[in-house]
């Protein structure tokens, strides 16, 4: 049975877990670029307040490195007296900043370690101005986070998809869901020397199987088992909802047939009775030759039979159909109780469209005839008349003096059907005067 025909929605679900999974993964990576740019102003403000400024001319080797030439006097009122030193400056540094030999440097500089030199730390300006934009390659934090923002995104949607793709249009087994496992395994392997990580000596981005050296990065490993396991047990929940949405289906396939089957039969309990009846009535207008009656009847004994036939398979029905059949069906008696038998019909217009089982009023028509006494001098009345939303039928009990036999399947049929069709029970009230049977009409 196949489920979730809407793949789009699945394909939606998918985008949103993948999102959420590599905001998480990467969370610590963005919360430190966050943290890194509100203080990063702040920090260098604090730097340039508790490191000295130093001035000098820079000298650098053939080799990249060289020492910015530093003096400052000991004694302001003795001019000769001045100390030379230096500020180490490294190739990197004179890379980054495009540092020409000659140039005159304003910086701060780290403390000296030992008898080391002092460290060049932040340049204030160069030859009078600002300093020259870094030309190093190493890539900004930004491009460094949308990469793996990008990579582990699309990661995640690639093991994600290989979990539920057509997973709808197959048999949901053990077996499946272990074959998917172990290619999203694979999969996860393959993509980690894809995964792009910083070169610190290069500056770039690269690939992990660009590093030979060092092919296992344990912040890459950590970040892919992190997603491997989470769309493995997604996968898992994923199968377990679509069978639960399959039995579902397939109780709900189940439940239907067997009401069509039980409805059928409980139609197929009331067509007989009404056929013999109604053959028993047209055989004595015959005897009688009363042929214009037994025509008449036969007009009426047709419509009935083409209504119960048109509706014999349909559930329900308007009050305003019903009422047409049972009026029919109300002069087939009246052909046979000649001014003895009277059928008051009182429905409010507003009801005509509500629904209600078809031919619920044949078996209380039928057994009203049936069981009461119907003379000229006792004429006997049904009643069928809403009540606000409820459908109401009564007769006076005029009981035979001979009963006729009743094995109760009417009024049981009558039950069993309204509370397998609409899910509500009807109301039988019975006294030694009258009997009352009310039915809850369901609104369209």
């Amino acid at each position: 049975m196949k489920i979730l025909k809407r793949p789009h929605s699945t394909v939606v679900v998918n985008l949103l877990i993948a999102v959420v999974l590599t905001l998480t993964v990467n969370f610590s990576y963005l919360l430190s670029l966050m943290v890194e740019k509100r203080e990063s102003s702040a920090h260098r403000q604090e730097q340039r307040i508790q490191k000295p400024e130093h001035e000098g001319i820079l000298r650098l080797s053939d080799d990249g490195y060289g020492y910015v030439m530093c003096r400052r006097s000991l004694a302001p009122e003795f001019p000769d007296s001045v100390e030379q030193y230096k500020i180490f400056v490294s190739n990197r540094k004179a890379r980054w900043y495009n540092l020409k030999d000659g140039d005159t440097l304003r910086c701060t500089a780290f403390p000296p370690h030992g008898k080391a030199n002092r460290s060049i730390d932040e340049i204030i300006t160069q030859n009078g101005n600002a300093p020259a934009p870094v030309v190093y390659d190493r890539p900004s934090r930004e491009q460094d986070m949308a990469v793996q923002l990008i990579y582990y995104f699309l990661l995640t949607f690639l093991l994600m998809t290989v979990m539920t793709s057509r997973l709808d249009r197959q048999n949901i087994t053990t077996r499946n869901y272990l074959q998917r496992c172990i290619v999203v395994i694979v999969l996860t392997f393959a993509c980690y020397f894809f995964a792009p990580y910083i070169n610190w000596h290069s500056g770039k981005i690269m690939l992990i199987f660009q590093n030979p050296t060092t092919p296992l990065d344990w912040m890459v490993v950590l970040k892919c088992t992190i997603v491997l396991m989470v769309a493995i047990f997604y996968g898992r929940i994923y199968g377990l909802i679509l069978q639960r949405q399959q039995i579902m289906l397939e109780i709900e396939h189940l439940r239907s047939e067997n009401l069509q089957s039980r409805y059928n039969m409980l139609v197929g309990q009331v067509n007989p009775h009404f056929f013999f009846n109604s053959l028993n009535s047209l055989s004595m207008l015959i005897r009688e030759g009363k042929s214009d009656k037994s025509l008449d009847y036969i007009d009426q004994l047709s419509y009935t039979f083409r209504y119960i036939l048109q509706n014999g398979q349909n559930t329900t029905t308007t009050l305003a159909e019903e009422m047409e059949f049972a009026r029919a069906y109300g002069e087939l008696f009246k052909v046979r109780y000649a001014d003895k038998l009277f059928i008051d019909i009182s429905i409010d217009k507003a009801y005509n469209s509500y629904t209600l089982p078809a031919l619920s009023l044949q078996p209380l028509i039928g057994n009203a005839v049936k069981h009461n006494t119907i003379t000229r001098k006792q004429p006997f009345t049904i009643s069928i008349r809403t009540e606000g939303d409820m459908l109401v039928v009564s007769n006076r009990k005029a009981p035979k003096l001979e009963p006729e036999p009743s094995t109760g399947i009417g009024l049981k049929n009558l039950s069993s059907r309204w509370q397998l069709i609409t899910g509500k029970d009807i109301e039988i009230c019975e006294n030694d005067e009258e009997f009352t049977v009310r039915m809850p009409l369901q609104k369209p």
